[in-house]
């Protein structure tokens, strides 16, 4: 058989785009995929040269690891950032009463709370002498002030308006952020909610406690009630995870001194671990 030549156009079934698996044409006809359109590049779309950009060292002479301590805090902050919106996806689920949506989001967001967690060992490449080097260049800013971390601990629920008394130099959309994560509901709230709506009483711990054992004992009729319960648990539980591992970085880097911010530093941080989000299910295996 005598193979076919495309046309003088190229279109034929062996030319680029023609085959069964070229990518789809878009409305006008034109491909969606492939560089020869030219719309949109990799590069443009996560908007690269902006985010490069960002990771500026201070000090001079230069400090060979200032760019690392630059760039591992501004790692956090976007994965802060997706943490919040996984987080407040999974409250919204709640209030929809998406039990499966909201701890598929919750499950995510365990992931990224470990990797946050393991994050801390790259921190720890850098020596106490390489710190000291440029460590005096970042009084007064402190980890304290991160605005996302503290949004955070409020959309969990451990709300404390106090914090935002105590940040300096807030900005309009920062101070309406922390405002609006401590006037609107928690994961914890939407959790009680949801059990109010199917029938359980939660007017006091008391109330709380006799639904969550009623939940406990009867999985084969709440089981999703339970499944949610431990999602937000193990949430609480690398939550705490990552404050013990970090209080041990901050110790390893500089042990007792004060933080930069003005806190006690380590001391500080020692008191924040036992935190719990939500005591009343840590409780529960008190009462099973």
């Amino acid at each position: 058989m005598a193979r076919r030549v495309p046309d003088a156009a190229g279109a034929g079934p062996d030319a680029a785009g023609a085959g069964p698996d070229a990518p789809a044409a878009g409305p006008d006809g034109r491909r969606n995929f492939g560089e020869e359109g030219g719309r949109l590049t990799y590069g443009r779309y996560l908007r690269l040269p902006e985010l490069l950009g960002q990771q500026v060292p201070l000090v001079d002479p230069p400090a060979h690891d200032e760019l690392l301590f630059i760039t591992v805090h501004q790692v956090y902050e976007l994965w802060f950032k997706q943490l919040l919106h996984e987080l407040a996806g999974s409250r919204d689920a709640m209030d929809a009463d998406e039990t499966w949506l909201a701890r598929h989001l919750l499950q995510r967001a365990h992931v990224i709370s470990r990797l946050l967690v393991s994050q801390i060992d790259v921190i720890e490449t850098m020596t106490p002498q390489d710190f000291l080097q440029f460590r005096f260049a970042l009084a007064p800013a402190s980890g304290l002030q991160s605005v996302q971390f503290r949004e955070l601990e409020f959309l969990s629920g451990a709300k404390d308006h106090r914090f935002v008394n105590r940040f300096r130099s807030l900005t309009d959309a920062e101070r309406e952020g922390l405002s609006r994560r401590l006037a609107e509901p928690s994961l914890w709230d939407s959790y009680l909610s949801l059990l109010g709506r199917r029938g359980f009483a939660t007017g006091d711990d008391e109330q709380i406690r006799d639904s969550l054992l009623i939940i406990a004992r009867d999985r084969a009729s709440h089981d999703d009630l339970w499944q949610l319960a431990e999602s937000l648990l193990s949430h609480d539980e690398v939550s705490a995870l990552w404050r013990a591992r970090h209080v041990q970085m901050v110790e390893r880097q500089i042990g007792t001194k004060s933080g930069t911010g003005g806190s006690s530093g380590a001391p500080y941080l020692h008191r924040r671990v036992p935190l719990r989000y939500y005591p009343l299910l840590w409780e529960l295996r008190d009462w099973l």
